[in-house]
């Protein structure tokens, strides 16, 4: 086993350990930092494929804006209702067929030897990923897409204004 398997395995585990604080953390800032480490964890691993501009994208666009921006409505929303303390919501026996589903699903797709992913091949045997028609193919054809998220998330903060205002003026 090489180094570079090791740090593969480091990362799957750093992501697997983030999505599972993510369903058993309690206080929405502590699921929100659970969801950093898992994206920071998913960088890792595409760094490791050689896939630097997505590793780049996912640390600069995810973690460090959206991440940032959940974050900031989060402490806008001033948490102060105490129902986040209670341990499992009343969805927990859909959440686990759901995700006994799910391994059950993976487990088939692993053990029948399922989808093998295509990369193009340079020259020398090695994936190649160029940052040339991948940006090229991005910008025709998903910019509206990525721009319409920045509207999205603006509109989800001047609701969570909305939120707090209107409970602070019932408050008193």
């Amino acid at each position: 086993m090489n180094g570079s398997m090791l740090l593969t395995l480091f990362f799957c585990a750093g992501a697997l350990a983030g999505g599972v604080l993510m369903l058993v953390a309690r206080h929405p800032m502590r699921v929100a930092l659970a969801l950093i480490g898992s994206m920071l964890s998913l960088a890792g691993i595409y760094a490791i494929l050689g896939v630097h501009v997505i590793a780049v994208f996912q640390v600069l666009i995810y973690v460090g804006a959206v991440m940032v921006f959940m974050v900031y409505v989060i402490m806008l929303l001033d948490v102060r209702d105490p129902s986040f303390l209670r341990r499992y919501g009343s969805t927990l026996v859909t959440g686990i067929i759901a995700a006994a589903l799910l391994a059950a699903a993976l487990a088939a797709v692993v053990s029948g030897g399922g989808a093998a992913v295509a990369l193009d091949a340079d020259a020398t045997g090695g994936a190649q990923f160029l940052v040339q028609p991948f940006s090229a193919g991005f910008l025709r054809e998903y910019w509206l897409h990525f721009e319409l998220t920045s509207v999205l998330l603006l509109a989800a903060v001047v609701a969570a204004v909305a939120v707090i205002k209107g409970g602070r003026r019932n408050d008193g």
